[in-house]
């Protein structure tokens, strides 16, 4: 229609032709260059004067039969919404006066994940194979990316890669036959090429040759998250890789290259041993024999390792008779084993929902006694098969703290007799396969030393590679857990005030389910205890000091215990915990009586009596309540003495009463045509959702309109930032943590 448009209204003899013609709908917008479609518009003995929207005139068709292939291989089409950024960049850099011919996006090593993943979207559906099959022989959908990637007008450039695009199709497994023949498979398209004509159209390839051997070498980017976790396809970043050799010098010695023998057996593409320099002392193995070929490249153009000792070898079901002999011959030496190090990042892999059945191998069965709940991680089962089977010698890996700190792992850490020499570890999050918010450790041991792991103080590193302090790290192997101290207080009293939820468990990383809630019935999976009257002081306390420290990367795996008896007699840190307890819980008064408001009606000035007093009376020392404490139906009578609280913890009340009263002369005025009723039993959180107010997808909003609020709530987290800090020495001080 556009051409039909322009050729009957003679613009193209009129005025300078535009770079490019465009049409677009609803959902999408294309370009092809003006001079693709020029020629047209010369023909002789053509009518012009038709009616452009007439598709079924003859003048359309034969305009349509000329321009099909040309739109169809030369058209540049972007998507509103997940092209964005493309179309954006696409009309910046080429509608610009006086420029000629197209500018595409260039691909390097900082975008080409980005344009693979729009590949998935677009091209992967038109290829014609059965992805599960091919997956099964070690090729994945990023092969096929890598072929159009490394090619020029449809044909591969690097032979090596394990799919070649051959203009109009993809060939793979290519072989000489028995019969000295070459033989290969081909996989066409569904479609003839449309929609993969149509995406590369709007991309430069190939990369610079700067950027082949890079992003070759990154292909583990690219494999499916899955894959990547089984296999332990994933890329040390080369900032850890460098300190772990360094640290490597510092406990074996300058030219321990040279005096040790070294062994990766979870290579994937031997990024961990980039920097080593004896390579007739190194031997790689990884499970996928893509990755093997990706090593075996990469000596081609100058990786120092020899093409001999890389090989693929599954370390979790194979035999070590499947090794080559020289590295045998060194696994079969007493003494020579002691200076085999063991050099890996073993895949992380952990048995849960979509990933059943990732840990079933031979190690799996043969170690389950002792490995027990630990077998559900892969780099345990590597661990431990080094330790039994390649007996003495050095192992330097790099995983996850549990196996120092875990629960799960303390039989293992039974059987895993060795001295741990040196350790730092790092934000997980700055590995490729990691989003995480927990720390990776490079532990180095020595297992001719029997002895079982107990603590050790670790250098801790910034993502930035910048040494900032030390970390203790414990295996707890003669403490009892948090858990268990909670336990002891349980009460099954009629008389609830509260439900501290999430105490049970033991590690920071639980921390944010950690609540006070009226009652146990807001959780739909409960796990706490009812607060009592007879445990109220102990709950406050636990709920304290598990809140009053923030959860981090650093100290995710770090334990909370059952605490020594010093607390006991500590009033203020007693009070402390309680007044930050006060104002840092979740109670709703909408959910059941608010016991928790710790002010009178006097003080905050409020228009109605409160449902309960049980807060404001304990604090004054006032409380006096008759309970049933047995079946029996004998009495207990409940009293308080009036509470001394420190200067911080005073603080915390005078911003806190400055709030409330706040709030409760506001709502002695809310106009009536509003509909709105004054909640007098108002808790902390009914204040917030009060001025906050909640958004369209009911979650409450971070901010209020309202100033002063804002700056009374501001008052009163800074003061309780005062207090937890006062507070967090005594955490360690009665051991409910170890420095």
């Amino acid at each position: 229609q556009l051409i039909l448009t322009i050729g009957k209204a003679k613009t193209f003899d009129k005025v300078l032709p535009p770079a490019y013609l465009g049409a677009f709908d609803a959902e999408k917008i294309a370009f092809i260059p003006y001079n693709d479609i020029q020629e047209i518009f010369y023909q002789n003995d053509f009518n012009w004067n038709v009616a452009p929207s007439n598709y079924e005139s003859k003048e359309f068709k034969i305009i349509y039969d000329k321009v099909t292939s040309i739109l169809e291989q030369n058209t540049l089409l972007y998507f509103y919404g997940k092209d964005d950024k493309e179309l954006n960049k696409f009309i910046e850099i080429n509608f610009v006066v006086g420029k000629f011919g197209i500018t595409k996006t260039r691909i390097d090593k900082n975008n080409f994940i980005v344009i693979y993943n729009k590949w998935l979207q677009t091209v992967k559906p038109t290829i014609a194979v059965n992805w599960d099959l091919v997956k099964k022989v070690g090729i994945i959908d990023a092969d096929f990316y890598l072929a159009d990637l490394l090619s020029i007008e449809n044909k591969t450039l690097k032979e090596k890669l394990f799919v070649l695009l051959e203009r109009e199709y993809y060939e793979l497994d290519r072989k000489i036959d028995e019969w000295g023949m070459f033989n290969s498979r081909k996989i066409t398209f569904k479609d003839n090429l449309k929609a993969h004509t149509q995406f590369w159209n709007k991309y430069e390839r190939p990369p610079k040759e700067e950027y082949w051997d890079y992003i070759i070498n990154r292909r583990d980017l690219l494999v499916p998250q899955d894959v990547r976790e089984r296999k332990g396809s994933f890329f040390t970043p080369q900032i850890w890789v460098e300190l772990s050799q360094k640290y490597l010098t510092d406990v074996l010695g300058e030219d321990w290259q040279d005096e040790y023998y070294i062994w990766d057996c979870a290579a994937g593409t031997g990024n961990l041993l980039t920097g080593l320099t004896n390579k007739f002392n190194i031997w790689a193995s990884t499970l996928d024999k893509q990755d093997v070929d990706v090593m075996h490249d990469r000596i081609k153009n100058g990786a120092n390792l020899l093409e001999e000792h890389v090989f693929q070898f599954d370390f979790l079901n194979d035999d070590f008779t499947k090794l080559p002999k020289e590295l045998q011959n060194i696994i079969n030496s007493p003494e020579k084993r002691k200076k085999l190090v063991i050099y890996i990042n073993p895949p992380y892999a952990e048995i849960a929902g979509n990933k059943l059945g990732v840990n079933l191998n031979r190690i799996h069965d043969k170690y389950a006694d002792i490995l027990e709940v630990a077998n559900r991680e892969l780099y345990a089962q590597f661990l431990i098969r080094i330790y039994f089977e390649i007996q003495d010698c050095i192992i330097a890996e790099f995983s996850k703290l549990k196996a120092l700190t875990g629960s799960n792992f303390k039989k293992y850490r039974k059987f895993f007799l060795g001295e741990l020499i040196k350790c730092f570890i790092v934000p997980a999050n700055t590995f490729d396969n990691v989003t995480g918010s927990f720390p990776i450790g490079f532990k180095i041991w020595k297992t001719s030393i029997k002895v079982e792991f107990t603590e050790i103080n670790a250098d801790v590193f910034s993502k930035e590679g910048k040494l900032i302090g030390t970390h203790g790290f414990h295996s707890y192997a003669k403490s009892e857990y948090f858990s268990k101290w909670v336990n002891s207080f349980k009460d099954k009293s009629n008389f609830n005030i509260g439900w501290l939820e999430g105490v049970t468990r033991n590690d920071f990383q639980s921390q944010n389910g950690i609540i006070i809630l009226n009652k146990k019935e807001q959780i739909a999976v409960p796990r706490g205890i009812y607060i009592t009257l007879s445990n109220f002081l102990q709950s406050s306390i636990c709920f304290a000091v598990r809140k009053c420290i923030s959860a981090t990367w650093l100290n995710d795996r770090d334990q909370f215990l059952y605490p020594n008896e010093g607390w006991q007699n500590d009033k203020e840190f007693q009070n402390d915990c309680l007044t930050y307890t006060l104002f840092t819980n979740n109670i709703q008064s909408k959910a059941g009586t608010n016991h928790w408001i710790p002010f009178t009606e006097y003080e905050v000035d409020a228009k109605e009596k409160f449902e309960s007093n049980f807060m404001s009376k304990f604090i004054k020392g006032k409380l006096k309540i008759e309970k049933n404490a047995d079946l029996m139906n004998e009495s207990t009578v409940i009293t308080s003495e009036k509470l001394v609280f420190s200067p911080e913890a005073k603080a915390v009340f005078e911003a806190g009463l400055a709030l409330w009263k706040y709030y409760h002369q506001a709502i002695k005025n809310i106009p009536a045509w509003t509909g709105l009723t004054a909640n007098v039993n108002a808790s902390l959180y009914d204040i917030r959702e009060y001025f906050q107010e909640r958004n369209v997808s009911g979650k409450m909003n971070t901010k209020s309109n309202d100033e002063v609020y804002m700056k009374l709530i501001a008052e009163l987290r800074k003061s309780l930032n005062i207090l937890a800090q006062k507070i967090e020495p005594k955490v360690y001080e009665y051991g409910f943590l170890k420095g």
